[in-house]
């Protein structure tokens, strides 16, 4: 069959040949897309909806209006720290991925790939090997990946290509060290304290660093690499970049010599150097005094990493600030909707009936219907449901944690492994949300109804295998008291 397509910026029309391609899958995902596209309003109308609908909750278990309006002023800002690091996570991800010895490395590893498929499943694993450090870093490396790649490569699909990118936030970050929730919960500093009385801290040997949550990750890596490139349109199927009428040619504005003393400080490398000396020095001894698990388990130690390195490799002021305010947007989203959560965990757990009873216990209670090993995929569904409403690892734990740690509590589920099925459960709807492609899609110059297509694939693939994966592990661990610091 063969079908016509407009470029993205142009009338003009491409014929493809849709023959090798046209399959039930691909029809379901493009019409799925296209809803999305129209239907689909903006993440922060979600946020809002979660306060209604909380409130809306609260009320019908009997709380005042006075005291839900009050729970959810006085939690606005229970997670103003935590919201400045989560920032960070950003910021520090976008300013590595950005220094000029991350270009040099694109260009290197884009020579490794011959054929338009095998690039397309290198790209997914880059994005899903670096989406374990960090999810913000995998984004912009592996997008920037995409556009070297497309310069070499003249039949890469770039629709294929720009979905693999990403393809490690949509299926195995969370697993890794970037995990907000696994960072939230081994930080009692970090916790809202209704949260830390539940549950503890839970350190990362029984959340990422637990063997079943290894297998699991590396289950996922080979299956969504090896679906990245059996999904790969060949041939004259194949979109690139050219016939979308991307132009993967722009030149980058050569920086301007120093002309004056300022100038000369803000191009000068001496001062970075020596910051990144104390800095050194600093992680050196605290790694030394805590223990490197220790040391990147803090979210402040794992910032300040990040920042340092992003300075090292930049090299002068100006670059650095550059990337840092190239990376601020990124963060708009982060910065205004977690206190909308706190807002939203405070009514859950704060806004009362007159018994005492609260909606996260109500919750709760319902959640302890389900024993043994289906508690494990009856969590996973409903954080994967939940988070395509709410895009957000760490604000939507927050949201969900309190009434699913209490139940799990009460049916004596591993604590650690009901935060990597949250975990794991919550990355598939990255798959199909705009929200989390948004920095990759402004860098390949495409839009989400142009990749959804392709993540869509791996979402009804990866999500019964997560599921499937939460239950039968779950059979494996056995429930431990909460720590409490």
């Amino acid at each position: 069959m063969t079908t016509f397509r407009k470029t993205p910026d142009a009338n003009r029309l491409i014929e493809v040949d849709t023959r090798e391609n046209d399959n039930v899958l691909t029809r379901i995902a493009l019409k799925l897309t296209g809803w999305m596209e129209k239907w689909f309003p903006d993440a922060f109308v979600f946020v809002l909806l979660a306060v209604v609908f909380t409130a809306g909750g609260a009320l019908g278990i009997g709380a005042s209006p006075i005291a839900i309006a009050k729970a959810f002023g006085d939690g606005f800002w229970d997670l103003i720290s935590f919201t400045l690091q989560a920032s960070l996570v950003v910021i520090g991800g976008y300013v590595v991925a950005s220094s000029p010895i991350a270009a040099r490395t694109i260009r290197s590893l884009a020579g490794i790939p011959r054929t338009g498929p095998s690039a397309v499943a290198f790209i997914a694993t880059v994005s899903c090997v670096t989406s374990l450090l960090n999810w913000a870093f995998s984004l912009v490396f592996s997008a920037l990946l995409v556009r070297e790649i497309a310069r070499r490569n003249a039949d890469l699909d770039y629709r294929a290509a720009s979905a693999a990118a990403i393809l490690g936030l949509g299926s195995v970050w969370a697993l890794g060290l970037s995990s907000a929730p696994a960072q939230l919960q081994a930080n009692a500093g970090s916790l809202p304290p209704a949260l830390l009385r539940i549950t503890g801290v839970i350190p990362f040997s029984e959340t990422i660093f637990l063997w079943q949550s290894i297998v699991m990750l590396c289950v996922l890596l080979i299956v969504s690499i090896t679906v990245a490139y059996l999904s790969t349109p060949r041939g004259a199927n194949a979109m690139t970049a050219q016939s979308l009428g991307i132009d993967l040619n722009a030149q980058v504005s050569r920086e301007k010599r120093a002309e004056r003393p300022g100038e000369w400080l803000e191009c000068n490398r001496l001062l970075p150097m020596l910051i990144v000396g104390m800095a050194a020095v600093y992680l050196g001894f605290t790694m030394a005094e805590k223990g490197i698990l220790a040391t990147i388990s803090n979210l402040n130690t794992y910032n300040f990493l990040f920042l340092a390195l992003g300075l090292l490799l930049h090299g002068t002021p100006r670059r650095f600030t550059r990337a840092v305010s190239a990376a601020v947007p990124s963060v708009s989203g982060v910065l205004i909707q977690f206190p909308f959560y706190a807002g939203v965990a405070a009514i859950l757990t704060h806004a009362a009936n007159s018994n005492g009873l609260t909606l996260a216990t109500a919750i709760a209670h319902a959640f302890t219907s389900f024993s043994g090993q289906q508690f494990a995929p009856a969590v996973g569904v409903y954080s994967a449901v939940l988070g395509v409403l709410i895009p957000s690892g760490g604000g939507k734990w927050l949201v969900e944690a309190p009434y699913v740690m209490q139940a799990a509590n009460n049916v004596h589920a591993h604590l650690g492994w009901v935060v990597q099925i949250y975990n794991a459960a919550e990355a598939l709807p990255n798959l199909i949300n705009p929200f989390w492609m948004i920095p990759v899609l402004g860098l390949v110059s495409l839009k989400a109804r142009d990749i959804v297509g392709f993540s869509f694939l791996q979402f009804l693939i990866n999500t019964p295998l997560v599921l499937f994966m939460a239950w039968f592990f779950a059979g494996t661990l056995h429930y431990h008291q909460p720590v409490f610091p």
